[in-house]
Parts: structure tokens; C-alpha cells; sequence
């Protein structure tokens, strides 16, 4: 393989993929909203003569490019959150800002930028002939991943009924190569009470106070050790081989975590006693637990057991309708996911980076140190639609992608031209190098 047509080739397209990610920043595209993004990248790749662009009932666009046997995915969600206090911004985030180096706008790290790079891979491959029989390349623009990870690619497999042998996610790993993610959940715990007037407390049962017990368990779960006599063991014990025997890729992805997000309550009047008290939960899950473990953690809590059937564990679902109005339930669980050090996608992906760029991430002045500080191949922090893709139906699924992490849902937010352009040449190259 010429790795420096390829490198050529990506850095020749570097004022298309800035202008591309300019137009996609001028037009908003929050979860639920994301037509007009949806649109534009479908003319990008018509334009740049995709072999099929098709939009999914859901309002994913589909782009295909090559006709071979094997299916190789480049997945990039194209929902943006929103942009939160404008007196944050020292920028306009939908009009947004270039420079030599950079490019601002809402939406430009996380994660418009990995589509850009996407589209125009799969351009190179189709200029320098490396599409070949061995291989299909599918583009996907996904939608509401900022309101329900994965929720685009359950549809995807189960009502598209396409299936790629393995699946880049394009989120941003800061020049790096990332092998999975923690899981979450989102976990509901309702508590029942009775009302009374407020000048007789003890005439009722307040739901709150109960809650409040219940709170501290929680926190407990959250912050205690694992020895042997603790009665609520921590969340901690994940990491070790008495407790899970999926230890090792636990201490690669980091410990679970719990934590409150938001409380509610019901009561006749500020005069009265709560009759209800009702907690949300994240919970951040590592390798090796899963949705009833977590939800089997909580009801076993000393204080949830105390309270019996007035206490009540769930789960939640979503079921906001896509921009096409199409509604696809589904419960609000993300599963844990990585793919092995030694997988043959790992390994493809890397012999491509290292033919191009070599053993260590690469980056600007701003950013070079702290990317070489670390790894090459490590993981995300936060989640992304790998958890549908390889968490809920084990289609291998690896990172890469333009853009930082730390730039995710904050104001200001940028990302390189030259994330850009490496980006693009590692696709162009993997899927020979997967196939060869």
C-alpha cells in the first residue's frame, strides 16, 4: 500500500473537509432535529459520487461506496447538543470560526467532524483504487445519539437489516485508537408514602425521609471499599478477580460508578407530608455487569429491602419520535463493550495508523503533549453507539476519530483541520488492510 498516496490524497481534501464542516455547523441539528444535516451530508456524498445514498425510515443516510462481499461500517452520530448559556460562547456556535489550525462551532468535535472525515475516506479509497470485490465501505450519519446511544443502530440491524462485519466508530478519541467503552444505565427508584397534615408528621409516612436512607446506601455503593466486612461492598469490587471474573478488562475500562441526577416528589401542599419520592440514577458500568446485576444492587440495599413493596427498582425507556416522527422503544440501557487488544479489527486498525503515522498519536502545538502522554490504544470516557453495535448485537466496533473529548458538550468548542485529514487517510487504509 503507498501510505504516502494516501496521506497526499487526505491533506489535498483538507479545504473540502473545512468547508463541509463549516456548512454542517451553520445549520442546527440537536436530537430530534437533525434533518438539515441529514440533507447536506446526503448531497456531499452524491456529489462525490457515493455508489448508494439511501435516508432510513428512521432519518439515518446510508452511504455506500465499492460493491465487494464484506460490509466494513464508519459510523459518526450527527446530532449535536445544544448549546447551553450563550454568554459561555466567546463565538457564535452555529456561525463558528476558522483559523489556520481550527475549526469552532457547536457540533465540531462531537461529532460532525468524524462524518466529514468519514465521507471523504471513502473518497480516497474510490480515487487511489483501493476499493476492490473483497469490500463494501457504509458511511452512516446517525441520529438522537446525544438522547439514546445506540438507539439509531438498533434500528439499523433490526429494521434495515444491514449488518457490517465490523463497524469505526468516528467519535473523538484525541489521535488515538480506543477498544471500548463503560456502559450505562438509567435506573428509577420510586418510594410510596402516606400524606398528612404537616402539624402532625407522625400521623403519616413520609416518602422522603425513606428516600433519604435510601440515598445514603446509594452514596455508599458509590464510595465504600470491598473488604470483608464492609456490609455495602463498593462499587470497587469490579476490579477484582474475587468478585468478577472479567477483572482484567475491568481495570482497562475503569470502575462503575452511581451517582443522583435528579429527585422528585409528590405532596398535597407545603403544609403536608410527602406522600411519593422518586430518584433518577446514572450508572456507569464496567465489564462485567449488567442491567439486572445493577438493578438486583440496589433492590438488595439495606434500606430498599427495609421498605419492602413501597420501594420500587426500574428502568427507564425512551420513546421520543425521531425528526421523521417515527417513534422505536427501547430501554434506556447502553451496554459495556470492547473489543480484545489482539482482535483482528484492533490490529488491522493499528497496522494502518502505524503504516501512516507511526506509534504514537500525532496533534498540533496545543495538544501534542498531552495526546503522547498517552497511549496509543486505550478507551472513551463517556459512551457512544458502540453500545448498540457491539454491546447489544456483538458486531465488532473499534474507535477513531477527529476532534477531543473535553470539547464534547462544552462551549467554545473546536477541532483540528489536521485531525481531519489523518482521520480520512486511516479510513482510506483500513479496509485494505483489514481485507488483505
Amino acid at each position: 500500500m503507498d501510505f504516502n498516496a494516501i496521506k497526499e490524497a487526505a491533506k489535498n481534501y483538507e479545504a473540502d473537509m473545512t468547508r463541509f464542516l463549516r456548512d454542517l455547523v451553520k445549520i442546527p441539528g440537536e436530537s430530534c432535529g437533525e434533518k438539515g444535516h441529514i440533507d447536506r451530508i446526503a448531497e456531499e456524498m452524491r456529489k462525490l459520487d457515493f455508489t448508494k445514498v439511501e435516508i432510513d425510515p428512521m432519518g439515518n443516510v446510508l452511504g455506500y461506496m465499492g460493491t465487494g462481499a464484506t460490509l466494513i461500517g464508519f459510523d459518526a452520530h450527527i446530532d449535536t447538543v445544544g448549546i447551553g448559556n450563550i454568554n459561555n460562547w466567546n463565538f457564535d456556535p452555529y456561525d463558528g470560526f476558522e483559523s489556520e489550525e481550527e475549526i469552532g462551532g457547536r457540533g465540531t468535535s462531537d461529532q460532525m467532524g468524524g462524518i466529514v472525515s468519514a465521507v471523504y475516506g471513502a473518497k480516497i479509497m474510490k480515487d487511489l483504487g483501493l476499493l476492490n470485490d473483497r469490500y463494501t465501505v457504509l458511511v452512516t450519519g446517525t441520529v438522537q445519539e446525544e438522547d439514546c446511544d445506540g438507539l439509531c443502530w438498533q434500528y439499523i440491524i433490526n429494521e434495515d437489516k444491514v449488518r457490517p462485519e465490523f463497524v469505526v466508530s468516528t467519535e473523538p478519541t484525541d489521535g488515538g485508537i480506543y477498544r471500548g467503552q463503560r456502559g450505562r444505565m438509567e435506573i428509577r427508584v420510586d418510594v410510596k408514602g402516606v400524606s398528612c397534615h404537616g402539624s402532625a408528621p407522625e400521623r403519616g409516612d413520609n416518602a422522603i425521609y425513606k428516600m433519604a436512607d435510601i440515598l445514603q446506601d446509594i452514596r455508599s455503593l458509590n464510595e465504600n471499599d470491598a473488604d470483608d466486612d464492609t456490609e455495602i461492598k463498593g462499587l470497587v469490587k469490579m476490579l477484582d478477580a474475587k468478585y468478577n471474573p472479567e477483572y482484567e478488562e475491568a481495570n482497562f475500562l475503569g470502575r462503575g460508578t452511581v451517582t443522583v441526577s435528579e429527585i422528585f416528589f409528590t405532596s398535597p401542599s407545603r403544609c403536608a407530608v410527602a406522600d411519593s419520592c422518586a430518584v433518577s440514577l446514572d450508572r456507569r458500568m464496567t465489564a462485567g455487569e449488567t442491567w439486572e446485576s445493577c438493578l438486583d444492587e440496589i433492590r438488595n440495599l439495606p434500606n430498599v429491602k427495609k421498605y419492602g413493596d413501597d420501594v420500587v427498582v426500574s428502568m427507564y425507556n425512551y420513546e421520543r419520535p425521531s425528526y421523521t416522527g417515527l417513534v422505536y422503544p427501547i430501554e434506556c440501557y447502553f451496554p459495556t463493550w470492547v473489543i480484545p487488544k489482539d482482535h483482528k479489527v484492533t490490529k488491522a486498525l493499528e497496522e494502518a495508523y502505524m503504516g501512516l503515522y507511526g506509534d504514537q498519536r500525532i496533534g498540533v502545538a496545543e495538544n501534542i503533549a498531552m495526546r503522547q502522554a498517552r497511549p496509543l490504544t486505550d478507551k472513551w470516557t463517556f459512551s457512544t453507539n458502540g453500545v448498540s453495535i457491539m454491546g447489544r448485537n456483538g458486531i465488532p466496533c473499534i474507535g477513531f476519530g477527529p476532534g477531543a473529548e473535553a470539547q464534547a458538550h462544552a462551549p467554545n468548542e473546536k477541532t483540528w483541520k489536521q485531525d481531519l485529514v489523518t482521520c480520512a487517510a486511516v479510513y482510506a487504509a483500513l479496509p485494505t488492510m483489514y481485507t488483505k
